[in-house]
């Protein structure tokens, strides 16, 4: 019984992952005597109820009461103030009396403490094995969330559209389009559940994109981010729209431009790299650009960049996997996915694991991921 109800919690959980970033996506089912179904819920978007709410509302909107009921949950119940109340109280408060979840929360400000308060409350609490594959599966819907809880980063997710030579635009810059509608559209799809999505100062001035999610419906767009060393992204780019976040990344004080970006809506943030010996490289830290993008929340970082600043990414290892479409056809000589190296031997070339390889259309999909990149 408990695989079904906890499959059926974490398809709840699937639903608000374009919902409620940087919250977790999570998923709750109750159920009563005789397994019955008396409420379900997933998270809300920033600022609303979190799942355990959500599905306590679902079963008192039918007249139903859950006291006594067996609450399963896709992440330990939160038991801190944040901008909800804790999830366990409510889940206290309602007369549970048995919670199922899949993981403990990686927040510090939880991690086994909700489930401390469920237990010294008189509930019963039972957490799945951490190699079981519905632990796992929890923890891959919401791996961005973990990985900046655990590592102060967020997931770093590279997407590129290329020919099945790996050329990703024409020598003279053409791209559009090397895939099809169908990889577009799910494109825009993994663009949707990310925090932020990332390009650099070369294909804003290339390609001048809005990078929002526009071919899959969603109710909250994305925030965006540019490394631009120089600081030349144009006061009137696409990117710019009304109550969107425009995070631009330089290593360039330039006073003026910086003050007419920010009048367009843009928050400028200077983060200079330095070689060993201090002296600046002209470049932005990509590594403590990270780092700041975690401190501002972001979970899953989606990159959509040309190849140096893909190229830079990897050889910082930086990227914890690839997703790549590959168009059916040949396009000689073009631009490559990611410039970097030369590599000296084949042992310094990052080792990737296929995790899935699916056809889109007429294209194919490949996630690679980085191998360990998933042990937090």
């Amino acid at each position: 019984m408990y695989p079904s109800l906890i499959k059926k919690a974490l398809k709840l959980a699937a639903t608000a992952s374009h919902l409620c970033p940087p919250n977790p996506s999570v998923g709750c089912v109750i159920i009563g005597d005789h397994d019955r179904l008396l409420g379900q819920g997933q998270t809300q978007p920033t600022g609303g109820p979190h799942a355990e709410v959500m599905a306590i509302r679902d079963a008192a909107k039918n007249g139903l009461s859950v006291n006594g009921a067996t609450a399963y949950v896709t992440l330990e119940p939160c038991s801190h103030h944040g901008r909800t109340g804790p999830c366990c109280d409510a889940l206290i408060a309602a007369g549970i009396k048995k919670v199922v979840a899949t993981n403990i929360d990686p927040n510090p400000l939880v991690a086994g403490q909700g489930f401390a308060r469920l237990r010294a409350a008189g509930v019963e609490v039972e957490v799945l094995a951490a190699d079981d594959p519905l632990a796992i599966q929890s923890r891959e819907l919401n791996i961005g969330f973990f990985s900046r809880m655990i590592r102060k980063t967020p997931w770093v997710r590279m997407k590129i559209a290329a020919s099945l030579d790996g050329k990703t635009a024409l020598d003279n810059g053409t791209s559009q389009w090397i895939t099809s509608p169908a990889a577009r559209a799910d494109g825009h799809a993994w663009r949707a559940r990310s925090c932020a999505v990332l390009t650099g100062i070369g294909t804003v001035l290339q390609d001048n994109p809005r990078l929002d999610v526009r071919l899959v419906q969603t109710t909250r767009q994305p925030k965006v981010v540019i490394v631009d060393s120089d600081l030349k992204t144009p006061i009137d780019a696409a990117i710019f729209m009304p109550g969107r976040d425009v995070w631009i990344y330089t290593a360039t004080q330039n006073e003026p431009r910086r003050q007419r970006l920010e009048a367009s809506g843009a928050t400028v943030l200077f983060m200079p790299d330095t070689r060993t010996d201090g002296s600046p490289t002209g470049k932005v830290d990509l590594a403590a650009m990270l780092l700041d993008l975690g401190r501002r929340e972001i979970n899953e970082l989606h990159i959509e960049a040309g190849e140096r600043l893909n190229g830079s990414l990897i050889r910082e290892g930086l990227v914890d996997e690839l997703l790549i479409y590959l168009a059916p056809k040949l396009l000689g000589q073009g631009r490559d996915m990611a410039s970097w190296g030369p590599l000296n031997d084949l042992a310094q070339a990052p080792q990737l694991e296929f995790r899935s390889t699916d056809m889109v259309g007429p294209d194919l999909r490949l996630l690679a991921r980085v191998s360990g990149r998933d042990v937090f």
